[in-house]
């Protein structure tokens, strides 16, 4: 080969890719999703106990799990048995839920540890594709985050972490992944749950949140005077922010992507089309965002909260306030 061709080769692959992405966020807005539209699954309206407290969080919890059993019966009268396994599932007496809405794709909101004791709350906020069928894989984020808390906090140090599927997330293919149209909806609902996790856990508590892909662009429209330590952004397409003090917050903003992730080939782009703003702006792990970047390791975009993982470790010293132990990419 040539001296100078591979660098050429490389610059060329690298803005093949970029203008690859860049015709699929358009298409994601400009050309729908064919295709009839799926049959809701019927359900309960949710139930509406009292705003929760320290002292009313286990009547919260049973409202919300006597709910979640009656969605279960209509899904299955229904006929959709997948739906009424995920319902039944959240309706364990063992679960703790601040919320529940079995209608369409569903919400949910549930404690892992216990939040009425709580020093430290974590708070996950995810991405796409996240619905009552797919739970299972966000909770298990959930239930990684806890133990890895747990393990790493000091004698003394109560923990607990808040999975929040608050929000109809964007599909990973859709018309609304590439716009903030979700993310704007959902911000106010965010602010609602940081609210009555002050209520509930005392305002000396450490809240962070963890924010993964969409996730980010969600926390990132809450984050203006949101009452929380830190806001870690994983896997993040950008922010809408052109950085990080343009989130106009006190949180200590962080940032980390994956070695594999997928989302390094997004195009940080930010632009009006069709009377809508496509793309997010600049990169978070940029050093021109400004975010405390951190090392994520090699996973990918599904990664971060792997049992054993560098991401992990880091997210959890982080949501325990140890923050000169977290390790820089």
């Amino acid at each position: 080969m040539w001296p100078g061709t591979a660098v050429r080769w490389r610059r060329y692959a690298g803005k093949w890719r970029r203008a690859v992405c860049a015709a699929l966020i358009t298409g994601a807005v400009v050309l729908p999703l064919s295709g009839a539209a799926q049959p809701r699954i019927p359900a309960p309206p949710p139930a509406e106990p009292p705003a929760p407290t320290a002292a009313t969080l286990a009547e919260t919890y049973a409202a919300h799990r006597a709910n979640a059993a009656e969605a279960s019966r209509m899904a299955a009268d229904h006929g959709d048995r997948h739906r009424a396994a995920a319902d039944r599932a959240m309706a364990d007496p063992s679960r703790r839920l601040l919320a529940f809405d079995g209608r369409g794709a569903g919400l949910a909101t549930e404690v892992l540890g216990d939040l009425a004791q709580a020093d430290r709350v974590a708070v996950l906020v995810p991405g796409s594709d996240t619905g009552l069928d797919t739970y299972g894989r966000f909770r298990a984020a959930a239930v990684a985050l806890h133990r890895q808390l747990v393990a790493q906090a000091p004698a003394g140090t109560r923990t607990a972490v808040v999975a929040w599927m608050g929000y109809e997330t964007p599909g990973t293919i859709s018309t609304t992944v590439a716009t903030t149209g979700r993310a704007e909806r959902a911000a106010p609902k965010l602010r609602a749950l940081v609210a009555d996790l002050r209520r509930i856990a005392g305002p000396g508590t450490r809240l962070t949140l963890l924010c993964h892909s969409y996730g980010s662009v969600v926390c990132a429209r809450a984050a203006d005077g949101l009452d929380v330590s830190d806001m870690a952004l994983l896997g993040s397409p950008g922010t809408g922010a052109d950085t990080a003090a343009g989130l106009r917050s006190g949180a200590r903003i962080w940032a980390a992507r994956g070695d594999d992730d997928w989302v390094e080939h997004v195009p940080h782009l930010s632009t009006g089309l069709f009377g809508t703003t496509v793309g997010f702006g600049t990169d978070p792990v940029s050093p021109e965002f400004g975010a405390r970047v951190f090392d994520a390791g090699d996973g990918g975009h599904s990664d971060y909260f792997d049992p054993g993982s560098l991401s992990l470790t880091n997210l959890a010293r982080i949501a325990l306030g140890e923050t000169t132990e977290v390790t820089h990419d």
